[in-house]
């Protein structure tokens, strides 16, 4: 009898730890990584060769909305695709429980403005078969799934399921008794496996409200009181367990600073906090973020930071866009049925406010947005011009020159835009913090114009193999290692005997990111824009190829890894496709 399942064969391994490189194989058996060394092939039932490639951790990323795509795609695509491994899902406050069965279909219209998945995918694949924490957790866990999965504890059906919908969404201050209620909840829902809690934490009025409720209100965790947080914070002390994901901007920096530095003390737990992005033309933010990361180092709080350190751009059309929100006059004018919709954008009485408040928080400079799809013969001619040099043309404002486009095509032309941090320089002070995290990938959120989820394979192209920035061995504790420890998966991230075997085996001088497409592929006959990568020769998860040649085997050795942790070990041959 062959003692390994399967051998990596003659790879050079980066194991994740920062460790040198060295050449060794990989013996597997039963799910787990049994010997690393010189292994003969005779002792291995499937001998993988790996000469020529890097053999890796899988990557870990800690900022997925995959709650409702996980029930229809067992991939997580883009991310499996990427060589992400394992996802945490429930970010930002954001989940389908607890949810009442006469709240179902809220819970879904909010996700489709706040996170942009279409409305009729998820009333198409998600099974729906739970109403409190602990029951999604199950049926996740009977689902086919290609990926590992982790999940957060959102914070927002919270509030409203013991707030009620009204009072959670007008910011009311919970009494004692509804604290007590909530954190009862909390406690139920990380017994079940959560690896922490998470919030959204963006009021309208702040400089960064841009991720609504379909009606341009606020969500739930946007008004929550600094009082409930710590409340929170204070069940994974007793725990001692778990973490927290936050994003947090309120208008008041130092405010805002001191109270998620609070609630890292609070918890003696750590905090992740979302996001980190250089805006090329305001660099004072990033570095005033990073300086405080380096002052709650210095003081032994454990605040680590997110960094978006992917430049894929938008491509958007007003069917679907929802990232202006930051502006109150284009969040009020991008609500509403298409047809309110339409008739907003096109009325004059609106544009002065529209012209007054320019958008600027997501995309790089409004006068580069592209017109990559018009859809009428009135606005063929702007095909590739640039809403600037549409303005030029036309001698109109910008905003009306893209929006006289705009109701032309009845709300379905397409735009492109690079995000705003295309700078190199800046780019690099981010990458330099060793505790900032790659990603934000928002993997199954905003799926009709984001392809954030190429993240890893962006890393080794542009930061490690262009820039030279971090060597292989950085490059992978900061995707695989440090991820996974910040998540509770303590035996993931890392090739070490006796780890889970999580492994990308990939091509390093040939990766490449292939260009955007659309694949007709969602639940209720929707559509979302992908990309693939190219030079990934195995993905394997818990020890099962689940790509080969950058393409699906369609076998689903995926787990929930409640606390962080499998429940079950996978034996390969009992895998089915």
């Amino acid at each position: 009898m062959a003692e390994f399942d399967t051998v990596i064969k003659g790879g050079m391994v980066v194991d994740g730890t920062r460790t040198p490189r060295y050449r060794a194989d990989i013996g597997i058996k039963n799910g787990l990584i049994t010997e690393i060394g010189h292994i003969d092939e005779y002792r291995a039932r499937k001998v993988l060769a790996a000469d020529g490639m890097v053999v890796a951790p899988g990557f870990v990323d800690l900022h997925t909305h995959y709650d409702a795509q996980v029930f229809w795609d067992p991939y997580c695509s883009i991310s499996s695709w990427h060589g992400i491994t394992t996802v945490v899902i429930g970010n930002c406050g954001f989940g389908f429980a607890p949810v009442a069965p006469e709240a179902r279909e809220r819970a879904m219209l909010s996700m489709t403005r706040v996170e942009a998945i279409p409305l009729a995918s998820m009333k198409a694949g998600m099974p729906w078969d739970w109403e409190s924490f602990p029951e999604y957790l199950d049926s996740v866990d009977r689902t086919p799934k290609a990926m590992n999965i982790v999940p957060y504890v959102p914070i927002s059906p919270i509030l409203i399921s013991v707030l009620g919908l009204e009072d959670a969404k007008a910011g009311r201050m919970p009494t004692a008794a509804e604290h007590t209620e909530m954190c009862r909840i909390l406690n139920e829902s990380l017994d079940a496996g959560g690896c922490g809690w998470s919030a959204q934490r963006m009021p309208p009025s702040g400089p960064a409200g841009a991720q609504l409720d379909f009606d341009g209100t606020a969500m739930p965790t946007d008004v929550m009181h600094n009082e409930t947080a710590i409340e929170f914070a204070k069940v994974l002390r007793r725990r001692n367990a778990g973490h927290m994901q936050t994003t947090m901007f309120s208008g008041n920096p130092k405010a805002d600073q001191a109270h998620l530095a609070e609630l890292s003390e609070i918890s003696g737990r750590p905090l992740v906090f979302n996001v980190i992005q250089p805006q090329d033309n305001a660099p004072h933010i990033h570095r005033k973020v990073i300086e405080w990361l380096e002052r709650c180092r210095a003081r032994g709080i454990r605040v680590y930071g997110q960094g978006l350190t992917t430049d894929a751009g938008y491509s958007f059309t007003f069917e679907d866009w929802n990232l202006f929100d930051e502006c109150p006059a284009w969040r009020e004018a991008t609500v509403g049925t298409r047809e309110e919709r339409l008739a907003k954008l096109g009325d004059p009485a609106r544009r002065p406010a529209l012209r007054a408040k320019v958008p600027a928080f997501v995309l790089g400079p409004f006068e580069d947005i592209a017109v990559t799809g018009p859809k009428t013969p009135e606005t063929q001619q702007w095909l590739d011009y640039t809403v600037g040099h549409v303005a030029e043309k036309t001698g109109k404002h910008p905003v009306d020159a893209m929006l006289d486009i705009v109701v032309a095509d009845k709300l379905e032309t397409e735009f492109f835009s690079m995000p705003p941090n295309q700078r190199l320089d800046l780019l690099k002070e981010v990458i330099d913090n060793p505790y900032i995290l790659f990603g934000v990938s928002d993997g199954g959120a905003h799926t009709k114009f984001l392809t954030a989820g190429r993240y890893p394979t962006e890393t080794l192209i542009k930061i490690v193999r262009q820039q030279g920035w971090l060597t292989l061995e950085e490059a992978h504790w900061r995707l695989s290692a440090l991820p996974a420890q910040l998540a509770g998966c303590e035996d993931r991230g890392t090739l070490k005997v006796g780890a889970p075997a999580d492994i990308v085996v990939y091509d390093y001088e040939n990766l490449e990111i292939l260009p955007a497409e659309v694949a007709h592929d969602l639940p209720g006959g929707e559509w979302r824009r992908i990309q693939r990568a190219k030079g990934y020769r195995y993905v394997l998860i818990n020890g099962v190829v689940t790509i080969e040649n950058d393409e699906q085997t369609n076998v689903y050795p995926g787990e929930l890894l409640r606390h962080g942790v499998a429940q079950r070990r996978v034996v390969p041959s009992a895998v089915a496709a």
